[in-house]
C-alpha cells in the first residue's frame, strides 16, 4: 500500500479522502491556497503544502506546483477528488510520466471517455444506446443548423469538454438555436479552452439516472447500483437518492449491465460512473456522458451498497483487486442526500460567503452521515463552488430515508451565512418529491415558480 498520498483539492471532499486514507493507514499531504490556510482539510491531513494564491488557476488547477508538492513531500500518489484537475488527461499524463500514481483512469482512458463525442463514438462502438445526434465536433452555427434539421428539435447543445453544467443549452427552435450556440460556445471555451461542441436530441422530460463503477487493472468491472439525480437546477443536481424509484427489477438490470458493458469496452480502472437519460414514457435509456472520477453523491451507493467507494479507488490504484465480486454486492434499504450550499435561494441563488459564527450539524441515530469541511469561526471563501456540506441519510425504506432527511435538515442550524437548508427542506418534503413524481423538468418547472411566489 503507498505510505503517502497527495489530495490535489479542497472542501469536504479533501477532508473525505483524508479520512479514508488514514483509515487505510496511509499517511496523507494536503494542498492549499493562501485563500485556506484555516481551511479543515488542512489541519486534519499529516502534512500540509501552499500551492498557489486563491485563483484556482493558480493554486489548485496550477500542475506544476500540485507537482511539485508531490515531489517535495514524498506523496506516491495523488487524488484528485471532483473538479479542478480531476478529469484533467493531461494532469494524469504528467503524473505517470513523473512516476505519480494518479489516483483514477488513464489518460488515455480519460480522454477516451471524458470527451463527449469520443465516448458516443465508443459507446456505439459497444452497443450501449445513445440518443440521435452529430457524429463529431461541432465548430460553426451553420454546421449546427443543418445538424439540428436533421435530427429534430427540441435539441441539447453541449461542450464537448464540458461538465458541471457549463456548456449546455437546450434548443426548442431553429430562432432559438444561433444565439444559443454562440452563447454556449463562448462558456465552453472560457471554462474548459476548448470550445468544441456536439448537438443531440433532446429526451424531455426525462429521468437522469448515473451508474457507480469500478473497475481495477486485473479486468474486473463491477456495478454498485444507480442513483437518480433528476433533481437539477440549470443542469446543476441538487438532490440525489438511491435506488431510483422509477426503475423496477428488469430496467434496473438493463441499465446497470449496459455501464459494465461500457466501462469493459474501454477496460475502465478506477471510479466512475455511467449516466443515462431515461424516457418514462417508452422504458428507452440512452447513455448521456461518462463522469471518469468519484462523484459528489457517491455517499448514497455507499449506504446502500456498504461499500467504500474512495478506499476502493485508493486500493485499485496501488494495484490491488477489487475487494468485492459482483455476486458480493447486495443492497440495501434507501439512501438519500441533500447538498448543503452557501447560497440565497430567494435571490437566485447568489453565493453567501462569509465566517460562520455558530453551527450545529444533525447527528444522532442510525443511517446519517454529514460530510463537511465546516466548523465554528471558520470564513468560507467566495472563490470556489459553494457547496459547504452534504447531508445523507440511510433508512430501511424511502419512507424512513425521507423522514430521516427531514429530520436532519431541522437541526441543521448555519449562522453568518445564507445557506439553502430551509430549501432542500421544503424540496424534499414536497408531494411530488415524497412520491417520486419526478423528472429533470420538475424542479425548473414545477416547484421554484411555487417556491419563489412564497417570498
Amino acid at each position: 500500500m503507498f505510505n503517502k498520498i497527495l489530495i490535489a483539492n479542497r472542501g469536504e471532499i479533501a477532508v473525505r479522502i483524508i479520512r479514508a486514507a488514514r483509515e487505510l493507514g496511509v499517511g496523507t499531504v494536503a494542498i492549499y491556497s493562501t485563500a485556506d490556510r484555516d481551511a479543515l482539510h488542512v489541519h486534519l491531513a499529516d502534512e500540509a503544502i501552499c500551492v498557489g494564491p486563491a485563483r484556482s488557476t493558480e493554486s489548485y488547477l496550477n500542475m506544476n506546483n500540485i507537482l511539485s508538492a508531490a515531489v517535495a513531500t514524498g506523496a506516491q500518489a495523488i487524488h484528485p477528488g471532483f473538479g479542478f484537475l480531476s478529469e484533467n488527461s493531461k494532469f494524469a499524463r504528467l503524473c505517470e510520466e513523473m512516476n505519480i500514481k494518479f489516483i483514477g483512469p488513464s489518460a488515455k482512458v480519460m480522454d477516451m471517455m471524458g470527451d463527449k463525442i469520443n465516448a458516443r463514438a465508443e459507446m456505439i462502438k459497444a452497443g450501449v444506446p445513445v440518443t440521435p445526434g452529430s457524429e463529431g465536433e461541432v465548430h460553426t452555427t451553420d454546421e449546427a443548423v443543418k445538424i439540428a434539421e436533421e435530427i429534430g428539435y427540441p435539441i441539447m447543445l453541449k461542450a464537448s469538454a464540458g461538465g458541471g453544467g457549463k456548456g449546455i443549452r437546450k434548443v426548442n427552435n431553429v430562432e432559438e438555436l444561433v444565439p444559443a450556440f454562440e452563447a454556449a460556445q463562448a462558456e465552453a471555451q472560457a471554462a474548459f479552452g476548448n470550445g468544441a461542441m456536439f448537438i443531440e436530441r433532446m429526451i424531455f422530460p426525462a429521468r437522469h439516472i448515473e451508474v457507480q463503477i469500478l473497475g481495477d487493472s486485473q479486468g474486473n468491472v463491477i456495478h454498485l447500483g444507480e442513483r437518480d439525480c433528476s433533481l437539477q437546477r440549470n443542469n446543476q443536481k441538487v438532490l440525489e437518492e438511491s435506488p431510483s424509484a422509477a426503475i423496477g427489477h428488469t430496467l434496473r438490470n438493463e441499465i446497470t449491465t449496459a455501464a459494465v458493458k461500457a466501462a469493459q469496452h474501454v477496460s475502465y480502472e478506477n471510479a466512475g460512473t455511467i449516466e443515462f437519460l431515461l424516457d418514462e414514457s417508452s422504458g428507452k435509456f440512452y447513455f448521456m456522458e461518462m463522469n471518469t472520477r468519484v462523484q459528489v453523491e457517491h455517499p448514497v451507493t455507499e449506504f446502500v451498497s456498504g461499500v467504500d467507494i474512495v478506499k476502493e479507488q485508493i486500493r485499485v490504484a496501488n494495484g490491488n483487486e477489487l475487494s468485492v465480486k459482483q455476486e458480493d454486492v447486495t443492497f440495501s434499504g434507501h439512501a438519500i442526500e441533500c447538498r448543503i450550499n452557501a447560497e440565497n435561494p430567494k435571490f437566485n441563488f447568489a453565493p453567501s460567503p462569509g465566517k460562520i459564527t455558530n453551527l450545529f450539524l444533525p447527528s444522532g441515530g442510525v443511517g446519517l452521515r454529514v460530510d463537511s469541511a465546516m466548523y465554528s469561526g471558520y470564513s468560507i471563501p467566495p472563490y470556489y463552488d459553494s457547496m459547504i456540506a452534504k447531508v445523507i441519510v440511510h433508512g430501511e425504506n424511502r419512507f424512513e430515508a425521507l423522514m430521516k432527511m427531514q429530520r436532519a435538515l431541522l437541526e441543521f442550524d448555519v449562522e453568518g451565512v445564507i445557506t439553502n437548508v430551509d430549501f432542500q427542506l421544503e424540496l424534499i418534503s414536497d408531494p411530488h418529491v415524497v412520491a417520486g413524481d419526478y423528472d429533470t423538468s420538475f424542479l425548473g418547472n414545477v416547484f421554484l415558480p411555487e417556491y419563489q411566489k412564497e417570498d
